[in-house]
């Protein structure tokens, strides 16, 4: 009977739409869904090209993070709780192949439908899909977790934001749920085949929301096999697992055993991991690369030293400025600021020279501007309107400068000079001031431990002394640090913005102008440019590969030259040593190592 009435509503609908004149509301069942374009890979893949299908079963891969837990719960705000619970334990409706920009594929879902204009999406869930205890994914688990994951008052913000732009959702058939959105966006429907789906009965007369040590029930290759709080957790792959034979999963997930044991900080880790511990160590430092791993485990080749490439784009890390800060609200100091920092001298003494700088926000990858060249006629035919706004560099050729590597950056520093006298400020008795007499000064707000940075930080602080501003580095602990950048309150900090292939709604997290005054957005600058605005609504609107292109590459050249941050440097390949029997396929994903390679890729072979 229930079936019946599923299926006479869904022809009602049909009928009702037939009837209006309209295009058919439910659209054709796919198997994966792309941001743009088509999925590369066919309905009947046998596994992801970055997969080895025959690799061997077993082993146990062990890992060291610094820091602890009190929570097995990682997705509520109370406690801290590891996030591997949710990556090993947890599966989505769709899974995210590395090796394209942004495409899902089958999961827990057998099968997608959205419509052109992207108002709505509805997932029909595999009849054999099961959580660890054996119990069947129903459409009710799928609508609690999103209700639950994505409550306004209490849930995370990741899950909160996307929840408030669905306008309803509905079961419409024995295994199928749909989300209809307030209005039509590209992105939402892979966001939400990318939401956990948790199971809803575990949680009956229970706050959801309270720190807890009880792990979630999944419907991923592991469970939580033991733990100490604070010390290891442990986790066992699930013999019955329902998903090891579906083509996405095929040479994924073939540890038998995964641990995650927990130090009081970096060094230990490594220490740890020297002494044979600990199975993979990522290493961030090429200096540390190049000198620190010359130990006996090394030299004897039990352990490995692996590079991997990637071409997903170099973010921006560097040094941010508030421009909410009347000192910074004018782009001819900002630039000064930057052409007083001598990269090259801080990536020799910090890198040993080995990383290049970072010349773009979507440097490395094909969503990147060529800021050596003017704008090409599809960029500059966005940027236009907004000229008369834009700061120089836009429209014209921009780059970073290049010191010659002394100390001294006479040249660049001159630059600096000029800029700063051009802004209204003149040193006077050895001390750089603006007209009213008031001292160029300010702080360099960094968390405790970030040596690698503080060290950058001092070397620019001598560098501005000879311009007669007073630099101050000051370090805090992790949570007043998140405090204070919640609320933007510091002159200048340590900053990363990670991007992806596929840039989306969270672009206007970053760079929106709401930011400016709305606390804890990811807007740390205070930029407020109608133009970068403008390229985002046409990320995010438009389905033509190209037109995405040419405003990702629009979007960039008015980010490089607001000039919001001295920019450090980059890596284009992960740095992994490792012990010699775990193994990673020779065809590396399109994003190189990413969340998704180490271990799901991986296997033990000795």
């Amino acid at each position: 009977m229930r079936q019946d009435f599923f299926a006479f509503l869904r022809g009602a609908a049909l009928a009702a739409t037939a009837l209006l004149g309209g295009e058919t509301a439910l659209a054709e069942s796919r198997y994966a869904i792309a941001m743009y374009g088509e999925p590369a890979l066919p309905q009947d893949f046998v596994s992801l090209p970055y997969a080895n299908a025959n690799a061997p079963h077993g082993g146990r891969i062990t890992f060291g993070e610094s820091g602890g837990f009190d929570s097995l719960n990682p997705f509520i705000l109370k406690g801290r709780a590891p996030a591997a619970v949710s990556e090993y334990t947890v599966e989505t409706l769709m899974g995210r192949s590395l090796d394209e920009p942004f495409t899902l594929y089958g999961l827990l879902a057998e099968s997608v439908d959205t419509d052109a204009a992207r108002s709505y999406v509805a997932f029909t869930l595999r009849e054999n899909a099961r959580f660890s205890d054996g119990s069947p994914v129903t459409v009710g688990d799928v609508i609690w977790s999103f209700d639950t994951l994505g409550d306004q008052a209490k849930g995370l913000p990741r899950y909160a934001n996307s929840s408030a732009r669905v306008r309803s959702v509905e079961q419409t058939g024995p295994r199928s749920v749909r989300f209809t959105f307030t209005q039509p966006d590209r992105e939402l429907p892979l966001i939400i085949g990318l939401r956990p789906i948790l199971k809803k009965a575990q949680w009956e007369g229970k706050d959801f929301f309270a720190s807890t040590l009880e792990s979630p029930v999944g419907s991923g290759p592991y469970t939580v096999a033991s733990f100490e709080p604070g010390r290891f957790v442990t986790y066992a792959k699930n013999p019955g697992w329902w998903g090891k034979d579906l083509p996405f999963n095929r040479g994924l997930w073939n540890f038998d055993e995964i641990r995650v044991e927990y130090f009081s900080d970096a060094g230990v880790v490594f220490e740890s991991f020297k002494a044979g511990q600990l199975s993979s160590w990522r290493e961030t430092n090429p200096a540390k690369w190049a000198g620190n791993f010359d130990f006996p485990a090394v030299r004897e080749g039990r352990v490995v030293k692996s590079e991997i490439p990637h071409h997903r784009p170099s973010g921006v890390e560097g040094f941010v400025m508030n421009t909410r800060r009347p000192m910074f609200a004018d782009w001819r100091v900002r630039q000064a600021l930057i052409d007083s920092f001598n990269f090259e001298l801080v990536n020799r003494t910090l890198n040993g020279g080995a990383v290049p700088r970072i010349a773009s926000y979507f440097g490395n990858s094909d969503l990147g501007a060529d800021m050596t060249q003017s704008p090409p006629p599809e960029e500059r035919a966005l940027l236009e309107p907004f000229a008369a706004d834009l700061p120089p560099g836009v429209l014209e050729p921009y780059t970073f400068p290049v010191s010659d590597g002394t100390e001294a950056n006479r040249r660049n520093m001159r630059s600096a000079m000029k800029l700063l006298e051009d802004a209204g400020w003149t040193v006077r008795d050895g001390v750089l001031k603006d007209a009213a007499g008031n001292p160029f000064a300010f702080d360099i707000l960094l968390v405790n431990g970030q040596d690698d940075i503080v060290g950058a930080a001092s070397i620019w602080r001598e560098a501005l002394k000879r311009l007669g501003i007073e630099a101050r580095v000051v370090t805090v602990d992790n949570a007043q640090y998140v405090q204070r950048t919640n609320a933007y309150d510091f002159d200048v900090t340590h900053y990363i913005r990670a991007l992806s292939l596929s840039p989306g709604i969270e672009q206007r997290l970053y760079w929106g102008s709401a930011g400016v005054t709305e606390p804890a957005t990811r807007n740390w600058m205070g930029m407020n440019a109608p133009a970068a605005e403008a390229m985002v609504a046409r990320m995010v609107t438009t389905d033509d590969p190209a037109a995405f292109r040419a405003a990702t590459r629009a979007l960039d050249r008015v980010l490089v030259t607001g000039r919001y941050v001295v920019p450090l440097w980059y890596s284009p390949v992960s740095r992994l040593a490792h012990g010699k029997s775990y193994h990673y396929p020779q065809k590396l994903p399109l994003y190189g190592d990413w969340p998704g390679f180490q271990p799901q890729v991986w296997w033990y072979e000795d």
